[in-house]
């Protein structure tokens, strides 16, 4: 791969880098083990576990009245009961409704923060509505749910002459966590640590200038060595360079004596 920029042309050999990679495949691995921890660890200690609980409704469609006008809602007109679903769960976020649950459930929360814990929605487009509320206290999460359940079908009459819902299934202290899930914790983690890993291995590779052989220059920088020096400071070397030395000196001593 070569990228241009004016007159400078950089060559990125991918073959390479991925040499580069494999090379130093343990770090990463360890880099990514220790991060997907970290991400567990994180989500099991650090953060704050929410419960869910769920009341179930269901809609009666009749006719209504609605400021003095006469509406009437059918399955075939709406196809579902998910129109009417839509008006209750309006009625049911409004500040009245939830201004009756705070004050018959005696809850330490204002009706926006009420409202933040609160979704409903058509089970599968039937005329059940279901309305689920999240807390990070199990108990209190269920205790919502069937205080709505206790309000808003006399709020719902209140406002439409004739709507009516009906209790199908109240709620009950969830035994189980809905979040954090621990495993997508971990590969967040995991993912972010083979990121960085990579990125680190890399960028430490191109910007590492040290010639180490001639290998390098060759498959670098396309540069033909011409010769080496030797280190005589490399025990190889010292040892090939002294040895020469030795047997020159007995050499010359040799001839010495036999003078």
């Amino acid at each position: 791969m070569r990228q241009q920029n004016n007159d400078e042309v950089y060559e990125i050999d991918l073959l390479r880098l991925v040499g580069v990679l494999w090379q130093h495949l343990v770090i990463i691995a360890l880099t990514v083990l220790i991060a997907g921890s970290m991400g567990y660890c994180y989500a099991r200690y650090m953060v704050t576990p929410t419960y869910q609980a769920r009341t179930l409704l269901y809609v009666n469609n009749s006719s209504l009245s609605l400021g003095g006008t006469s509406v009437t809602f059918s399955m075939s007109e709406f196809n579902s009961a998910k129109s009417l679903v839509d008006i209750y769960t309006v009625i049911l976020k409004t500040r009245t409704t939830l201004n009756a649950v705070i004050q018959r459930g005696d809850l330490p929360y204002t009706y926006e923060q009420l409202a933040g814990k609160i979704s409903a929605g058509s089970v599968n487009e039937t005329p059940i509505f279901a309305i689920t509320v999240r807390s990070t206290d199990p108990e209190e999460a269920a205790h919502i749910a069937n205080v709505i359940a206790d309000v808003l079908p006399d709020k719902i009459m209140d406002v439409m002459d004739g709507g009516h819902v009906s209790v199908v299934d109240r709620a009950v202290v969830p035994t189980g966590r809905v979040a954090p899930s621990h495993s997508r914790y971990a590969m967040i983690g995991a993912l972010i640590g083979l990121v960085v890993s990579c990125g680190v291995v890399l960028l430490v590779d191109m910007l590492d200038d040290i010639i180490r052989d001639e290998d390098y220059l060759l498959q670098r920088f396309e540069i033909p060595v011409l010769g080496t020096i030797p280190d005589l400071l490399s025990r190889h070397d010292t040892a090939s360079a002294y040895a020469g030395g030795y047997e020159t000196g007995r050499k010359s001593e040799g001839a010495r004596s036999d003078v």
